[in-house]
């Protein structure tokens, strides 16, 4: 949800960081509400949404978020980085979406490797990609030894999330 506070912040200044907490709030903290109020109702068996079953209708929730998100920022003038930072959240979850319901690829590994790469497009690249890796490399080994993944979940994760990500930069920046 830091994201895109940050990446319209660094862009755009504080304009850009008002951008970056429409789309962080809409992508970002309706879903958590709705995990957390899903938990508590009983729809999901925990945070993670670890019953892949139970995934389908929150990935369409989501879905339907993001396009909502991107549509406003589109029609409202939003700064490109921030239409291509909501852009690269819906080319992500058209490429892990559809494997999560068949196989448990790791979000949190496609998340943070997407979240890189954006980094690298409005910030030193170098810096980014040390740190980042690093923190690529502690969020997949945490998901493997919280038992939630597989070192291939967590490599088919990061893997497809900075491959997304870096193809709609190509495309819209």
């Amino acid at each position: 949800m830091g994201l895109p506070l940050v990446v319209g912040a660094v862009t755009s200044g504080w304009t850009g960081f008002g951008w970056g907490a429409l789309a962080a709030g809409l992508c970002g903290g309706v879903p958590a509400v709705v995990i957390f109020g899903g938990v508590r109702r009983g729809w999901f068996g925990d945070w993670h949404i670890g019953e892949r079953s139970q995934r389908p209708k929150l990935v369409a929730v989501i879905v339907a978020l993001v396009v909502l998100t991107l549509a406003l920022l589109m029609v409202l003038g939003a700064p490109a980085v921030m239409v291509a930072s909501v852009a690269i959240m819906l080319a992500t979850l058209a490429v892990v979406g559809p494997i999560t319901l068949r196989w448990k690829i790791s979000f949190h590994s496609a998340v943070a490797a997407g979240a890189v790469v954006m980094l690298t497009a409005v910030l030193p690249a170098a810096p980014v990609l040390v740190a980042g890796a690093v923190a690529v490399a502690l969020i997949g080994w945490s998901r493997i030894v919280l038992g939630d993944h597989t070192v291939r979940q967590v490599l088919a994760g990061a893997a497809a999330g900075a491959a997304a990500t870096a193809a709609t930069l190509t495309a819209l920046l």
